[in-house]
Parts: C-alpha cells; sequence; structure tokens
C-alpha cells in the first residue's frame, strides 16, 4: 500500500467512504495479515486442546523428550526401544498443544465517530480491528469479543474459521449503523462483560480512544491482565492531541451540558490544549503499562497498515 496516496485516493482505492465501515474494505484486510504477530507472549493456561505447544509435559501430539520410567508414569508411553538398549525402562514424553482464543473489543460510540483527516476513529477501529481478526483466522485460533457503541453492542464467543470473523464483522457494521437504542454500553461497562467473557490463556485486544475510560475500568483491565494478554491500542484523531497550527476564530464547544466559546487563534490555548492531552495520554500509557499490558497507539489519519509495517519492519 502506497503512503504517497492522497486521502481521496486511499479512500477511493479501497472502496471506503471513511464514516462507515462496509464488508467490502474489512475483506481487502485478509490479504494483510503478516503486518501483525500474535505469537504467545505467555504461557498457554487453556484446558482445551488447540494448535499452541504448552510449556507443561503432557500426554499431547507434539513429542517432547525420553526420560526414565517415574512411578505413576502411563505405561503406554513407554519407549521399548530405548528400554531394550540401555537396560532401564523409559517413557515418552510429549508436549500439549493448548488453545488460545483472541477476543477483540472494539469501541464505536459517540466520541468515536469523529476524524478530521482521512477516517473516523470508529473505521480506523474497524479496519484494525479486521486486520486482527483475519490474522486470527490464519493462524487456526478461535476469536470471540464485543462490539458496542452507546446504542448496541453484541457479546461473541469464540468461533473458529470464517464463521467467527464474519460474524464479528457483521456486528462492525451493524452497531455503527446503529443510531437509537438503549441496548449499549459504556467502555467501562464493556471492560466488565468482557471480563467475564474471555477465558484464561487468551489473547485480548481493547480497541478505543479510552475517552470515557476511569479508574473501573482500570480495575477491569487489571483482572482480565491476570490471566492473559491484553493489547491496548488507543484509536486517536490529530485534534485529539492538538489543535490546528492555522486555526482562527471563535468555536463553541460543549461537555455535553454546557456551550461556551474559544479563541482558536490564541497560541497560548493551543500550548496548553497540546500539553493538557499529551500528559492525559502519557498517564494512561502509564497506567496501562503498570499492568504489563502493550500499547499500541494507533492514528485515525493514516492508513494502519502503514503504521504497523512501520512498527514491525521500519
Amino acid at each position: 500500500m502506497s503512503v504517497q496516496l492522497s486521502a481521496q485516493q486511499w479512500l477511493a482505492q479501497n472502496g471506503t467512504n471513511g464514516t462507515a465501515p462496509g464488508l467490502t474494505e474489512l475483506l481487502w484486510y485478509q490479504r494483510y495479515t503478516k503486518v501483525l504477530n500474535l505469537t504467545p507472549g505467555m504461557a498457554i493456561q487453556s484446558k482445551l486442546a488447540g494448535t499452541y505447544l504448552a510449556k507443561s509435559k503432557g500426554r499431547g501430539m507434539e513429542f517432547d523428550e525420553v526420560r526414565h520410567y517415574q512411578s505413576g508414569d502411563d505405561v503406554r508411553t513407554i519407549d521399548w526401544r530405548v528400554t531394550a538398549r540401555t537396560g532401564k525402562v523409559h517413557t515418552k514424553l510429549f508436549r500439549e498443544e493448548k488453545e488460545r482464543p483472541v477476543f477483540i473489543l472494539t469501541d464505536l460510540g459517540n466520541s468515536m465517530r469523529f476524524g478530521s483527516s482521512l477516517l473516523f476513529k470508529s473505521v480506523q477501529a474497524a479496519h484494525l480491528a479486521a486486520l486482527i481478526a483475519w490474522h486470527v483466522k490464519q493462524r487456526g485460533d478461535k476469536l470471540g469479543g464485543l462490539v458496542f457503541s452507546q446504542q448496541q453492542h453484541f457479546e461473541l464467543k469464540p468461533h473458529s474459521r470464517s464463521h467467527g470473523v464474519l460474524r464479528y464483522f457483521h456486528a462492525l457494521t451493524e452497531v455503527h449503523q446503529t443510531s437509537s437504542g438503549n441496548r449499549g454500553l459504556s467502555l467501562n461497562e464493556a471492560l466488565s462483560q468482557l471480563r467475564r467473557l474471555v477465558r484464561p490463556g487468551s489473547l485480548v485486544y481493547v480497541l478505543s480512544d479510552f475517552n470515557d475510560f476511569n479508574d473501573d475500568g482500570l480495575r477491569h483491565i487489571r483482572a482480565i491482565r491476570q490471566h492473559n494478554e491484553v493489547t491496548c491500542c488507543p484509536i486517536s484523531d490529530p485534534l485529539d492531541l492538538m489543535l490546528p497550527v492555522n486555526s482562527h476564530g471563535i468555536a463553541a464547544v460543549s461537555d455535553g451540558t454546557d456551550t461556551g466559546y474559544i479563541e482558536l487563534g490564541s497560541s497560548t490555548l493551543k500550548q496548553r490544549y497540546a500539553s493538557q492531552q499529551q500528559n492525559a495520554r502519557q498517564l494512561l500509557q502509564q497506567h496501562i503499562s503498570q499492568l504489563g499490558c502493550k500499547w499500541l497507539p494507533v492514528s485515525a489519519a493514516e492508513p494502519v497498515l502503514s503504521q504497523l509495517e512501520r512498527k514491525w519492519y521500519g
């Protein structure tokens, strides 16, 4: 993918308008799974059989070593060739295979429906979720998770192959299209629900701008991280981090209740805003990192593939 394309050219090339995710653009990411690495970074704790070799030795399918027979070993695993050669009873040990489901929590809430450059943050989150989902399928893992907004949410238990991927894509497009309803969640509520859904030994991705994240949400991530790998992907827009350099005039701002006005040409205001946003982002990263979670920031102003290619291959 060329990073030299204009925003309009890139949107046209990939069949997206940048304001709502469609199935065609989500399917497009199937060919680009190599920009991610989902290799386990911790011991697999799942009790279900799967495609990953566990650190523990047991009666799996992958041969590991031969050792002297010990009381309690299964006689069916005795290695008769080694026993005959050495004159001492030896038994075979196998590496157990474990399953590692992958859960993606995708925030498509109100604060995510914004973008000043290329894509809405919600659309970028859907693109990143699609890339992760295809990689999960390629590795043979099961995919589940939560897709939510303030109006609607879908809880998806892990499923394998294309069924799990396409079901997740349906949830992404359905939630993004829903503009009214009372079946939605906040980020902190979604994390609480994910905590009940996730199985020990899973890989968890949290895709959000963390706009309404608080101590409750941090508590839920801490609990999830105790038995799982967690990667937090803060999705941001350039205007989340700083006001435009050449901005001027009067702008109305609101906190959802009260409305005020600011002078966009004020350099003092721009510096204070940038400093405030940077400090908030650094504090969030510090809290997340202290829990042992990975931190993968993604901007909505640039194609996600370009950003990940720089990270892994730059």
